[in-house]
């Protein structure tokens, strides 16, 4: 079943790492744990997806599209923004810094994709070469209840860019 506004967020745990203006691409950090159901209690919180780091559109578009409004999401009290990808936390680690995403976005691994096969938003790409992976979308929550779903069905980021999501807050 797909996620749905009005569900609670699946207490699922992503790896992350923190970010750091000294490290360098080549330092290797250890990921470290991000439990959903702790850090976002309470909370206001964009989660959005992209299916590959380093891929055109995550890239070109999603990432830098959040980067961007990170100051105007926080403004609307968004208090975590969180790009999550069914990757590792360490290639978002690298990600996150070629990105340029600093301390304004949670760039997060769901390794496994356990929190992605709980919202029911995992993708086959496997004709593209990725395997499996997590369809483009966000969501917003507020105190772990889903309040905004926008699950993409085409190439681009309609519903689920920075912009969509700045317009349903």
């Amino acid at each position: 079943m797909t996620v749905q506004v009005g569900d609670i967020i699946p207490d699922a745990t992503l790896h992350y790492v923190p970010f750091d203006p000294e490290a360098s691409l080549q330092t290797c950090t250890r990921p470290l744990p991000y439990n959903l159901h702790e850090k976002l209690k309470g909370k206001k919180a964009v989660i959005f997806a992209i299916p590959g780091p380093f891929t055109p559109t995550c890239s070109e578009t999603h990432v830098p599209g959040f980067i961007a409004a990170a100051d105007a999401l926080r403004a609307k009290g968004v208090a975590e923004i969180i790009c999550v990808s069914v990757i590792d936390g360490f290639v978002m680690n690298a990600f996150a810094k070629v990105a340029g995403s600093g301390n304004k976005i949670i760039m997060a691994g769901d390794g496994n994709g356990a929190l992605t096969k709980a919202l029911g938003l995992e993708a086959d790409l496997s004709k593209a070469g990725l395997g499996l992976r997590s369809k483009r979308f966000a969501l917003v929550v507020e105190d772990l209840v889903v309040k905004y779903v926008g699950v993409e069905e085409a190439p681009g980021v309609s519903v689920s860019g920075a912009e969509a999501v700045l317009a349903k807050l």
